[in-house]
């Protein structure tokens, strides 16, 4: 599911859309890059963007809000605190101190690996997965994976972006995974 763009989210999801940016054959040629950055720089359009996960997530219920490296820990936080749940990081290897637990994953161009701290997700927890963008969704899939095997009930995933052209919402769907996302990825490169 994508956000509604009815009555005052409309404007707020285009002030978000306009505030991104697009970064061509970067970080290697072919690849366009969806950078968050500028929307960071644009107070409101950070604001709306955070607002709009709230509005979503404030009766849910949710307990746990996991925070994928690194761009998760900008929007996870923010919207933990506003709706009084715990932030979890979920991390590459050898980044967390104590003991982990880990899960390994595969990638279009080789294998990687998130870890969360052992106890941080309960059993019962209700947890919202955060990132900025999702595209073949290996990571989302392996931080939903982790957390489950913790024990927790993942309520949904939530990105900034989505480029569907790698069909990760698909490969989601297909695991029965749920994904919720504001906007879907600009092609074309941006100026600011």
């Amino acid at each position: 599911m994508s956000a509604g763009e009815n009555g005052d989210s409309a404007g707020r999801i285009n002030g978000i859309k306009s505030a991104l940016r697009v970064i061509p054959n970067f970080p290697k040629p072919g690849i366009m890059f969806q950078d968050i950055t500028t929307l960071l720089l644009d107070p409101k359009a950070f604001k709306d963007t955070i607002d709009l996960f709230v509005e979503r997530y404030k009766d849910k219920d949710v307990s746990v809000i996991a925070g994928i490296e690194a761009r998760g820990f900008i929007f996870g936080p923010p919207i933990a605190l506003a709706i009084g749940a715990k932030f979890v990081p979920l991390r590459k290897p050898k980044k967390l101190p104590g003991e982990v637990i880990s899960e390994k994953y595969i990638l279009e161009y080789g294998s990687d690996c998130l870890e969360m701290h052992v106890g941080a997700v309960e059993s019962g927890d209700r947890a919202l997965v955060v990132d900025d963008l999702i595209a073949t969704g290996g990571t989302l899939c392996a931080a939903m994976n982790l957390l489950e095997r913790a024990g927790a009930e993942v309520v949904e995933c939530a990105c900034v972006i989505e480029v569907p052209d790698l069909k990760g919402r698909e490969r989601l769907r297909s695991h029965g995974k749920p994904l919720y996302v504001l906007v879907e990825s600009q092609f074309e490169p941006t100026s600011q």
